[in-house]
């Protein structure tokens, strides 16, 4: 991958930050967002601005087209045996919550139980509570290892033929780990189980194929994969999305409206409530255009050499601890170093021109198990290059002689 070139496609690594080259080392958190997607939300406000799926006039075809178009080109990115598998919503969160509230409040009750892991982000680990706390459902944890990972027996043990939810992270965004996803869904099916998986991490790094996974249902957001903000997709076997209701009641998702009852419109459009988040949606294309001209297998490749680079290159930094296992992680690396607060390590990074990110990522029962309140995490995208990293560890290395001298 030529990565220069790369570089170039995206206008806001150019600048400078306290008077150094930003090194921009926090695409978990959102990626930087390509000239390609950028021009084509431009594009669509210049020319195209108009409500999809209402007005047969010029702009509102042109609309529909296009934002019909992007939910088609993310099945095709996904493999999904459908377009209409494919629901539009705000993010990640959105598609988890969506089948929480919709799916599995539905199909719980008391005695019943929703199995999820310790390592995983908030997103995916709040609606089951709630849901818990709605059904009377037991909310059952995978035991995690010294690492922070899951084994695949432990899974067997606490999967029984009560468990009606198995939802993990295909990718942790504290770990870098990549989770047996095909695995876990043979497992959880043997037993009825629905498997959702949440992609917010993996789908900018890895090939993803929902059918050849298995899972039920995928979640993932558009600004971690050099799209907009504000746009996601919730993937869903459409057996399952058809037994669901909405949650969300307005224009646009009904087939008729009477007076005391109404009826909602066929898949995908009865969860898409409202104006669509149209502008986001189309520019989420123009992202996976970008995406499949460089190729998901150059770009996975790229991520996993730069991120074992920067694990070797860090481990010789004295007292300098990484979370998770060091084998097999891809994107990102967590951290502490000393006794230094990682938010004051990011802050003093930042003077260097370094971004990275600082806290407990939206993963506090994790960070528990580490016994750390707050962790750094450097995350590395196809843009980042091991001069970067180089960059990266100058400043590491100031931090600390800083906050020796501050002793």
């Amino acid at each position: 991958m030529d990565t220069s070139s790369i570089r170039k496609l995206f206008p806001i690594l150019s600048q400078t930050v306290n008077g150094y080259p930003l090194v921009y080392l926090d695409s978990a958190a959102s990626a930087q967002k390509p000239t390609e997607v950028i021009e084509t939300l431009k594009r669509y406000y210049e020319q195209d601005n108009a409500n999809v799926h209402r007005g047969v006039h010029t702009l509102g075809s042109r609309a529909t087209e296009a934002y019909e178009g992007a939910r088609a080109k993310i099945a095709h990115f996904i493999h999904s045996e459908r377009v209409e598998e494919i629901i539009f919503t705000r993010g990640t969160t959105s598609s988890i919550n969506l089948v929480a509230s919709s799916y599995i409040r539905a199909i719980c009750k008391e005695g019943d139980e929703i199995v999820v892991s310790a390592m995983e982000h908030h997103s995916n680990l709040l609606p089951w509570q709630q849901a818990a706390k709605a059904t009377g459902a037991e909310l059952k944890y995978i035991p995690l290892q010294a690492d922070g990972t899951f084994s695949i027996e432990d899974l067997e043990n606490v999967i029984t033929d009560r468990t009606k939810m198995v939802s993990v992270s295909h990718i942790s965004n504290v770990l870098g780990v990549t989770n047996p996803v095909k695995q876990i869904a043979t497992i959880a099916h043997k037993h009825g189980a629905v498997v959702m998986v949440d992609g917010a991490q993996s789908i900018s790094h890895i090939k993803v194929d929902v059918q050849e996974l298995d899972c039920d249902f995928y979640a993932f957001s558009g600004h971690k994969m050099c799209g907009p903000t504000g746009i996601g997709v919730l993937y869903g076997k459409k057996a399952y999305l058809d037994q669901m209701e909405p949650i969300e009641f307005g224009g646009e998702m009904i087939a008729d409206v009477g007076l005391y009852d109404s009826s909602w419109k066929e898949l995908p459009w009865k969860f898409e409530g409202g104006t669509p988040i149209i502008a986001s949606a189309i520019g989420l294309g123009a992202a996976i255009d970008f995406l499949e001209q460089i190729g998901l297998d150059v770009i996975e490749a790229h991520d996993k050499q730069l991120t074992s680079y920067a694990v070797q290159r860090m481990k010789q930094i004295e007292n300098l601890k990484i979370y998770g296992p060091e084998e097999g992680r891809l994107g990102l690396v967590t951290f502490n170093l000393g006794k230094i607060h990682p938010h004051d390590l990011a802050t003093v990074l930042d003077t260097y021109g370094v971004a990275i990110r600082a806290g407990h990522h939206c993963c506090q029962p994790l960070m528990r198990h580490f016994g750390a309140s707050a962790t750094a995490r450097a995350s590395f995208y196809l843009y980042n290059t091991e001069a970067e990293v180089e960059k990266f560890l100058f400043a590491l290395n100031k931090t600390k002689d800083y906050f020796k001298e501050m002793e």
